[in-house]
């Protein structure tokens, strides 16, 4: 779901990406509201109130899950997170990446072994981080 909301990550900028993201948990918050959303997702609603007003706020994956996972014939949380770690396990296997390529390939001060124990979900990956990560990968498939 949160891998799926651009058609072609690597058309973008990472920041282009990330905002898409974001875009996309504005249309969940605007559609369920900020208090349910906060309260269903179990996210500060301070928060969700700062990225309903695009505000520059670091979410975790985990938390834009919930988030996304708010709306009515959406996947719970944890099913919309494993889809989008495992978006980039498969993206790695179709561009022929292991973690230490990547780790050279993003802008970021990230360790192969930290970006392997993001997409295996042990270690927690925020929003921007995600962004930067998929499209090191999708920009990278044949």
């Amino acid at each position: 779901m949160i891998q799926d909301i651009v058609a072609d990550p690597a058309s973008l900028s990472v920041d282009e990406l990330r905002a898409s993201y974001e875009d996309r948990l504005r249309e969940t918050i605007d559609t369920v509201g900020a208090s349910t959303v906060a309260d269903e997702a179990g996210v500060a609603r301070s928060t969700v109130d700062a990225i309903a007003e695009g505000e520059d706020v670091e979410v975790t994956l985990e938390e834009a899950a919930a988030i996304l996972g708010t709306e009515p014939e959406t996947p719970p949380a944890d099913a919309i997170e494993a889809e989008a770690l495992d978006a980039l396990m498969m993206g790695m296997s179709m561009a022929v990446l292991d973690v230490e390529t990547l780790s050279s390939h993003i802008d970021a001060q990230i360790e192969p072994k930290e970006i392997q124990q993001m997409i295996e979900g042990r270690f927690p990956v925020t929003l921007a981080e995600y962004a930067r990560i998929h499209h090191a990968i999708e920009s990278r498939k044949p």
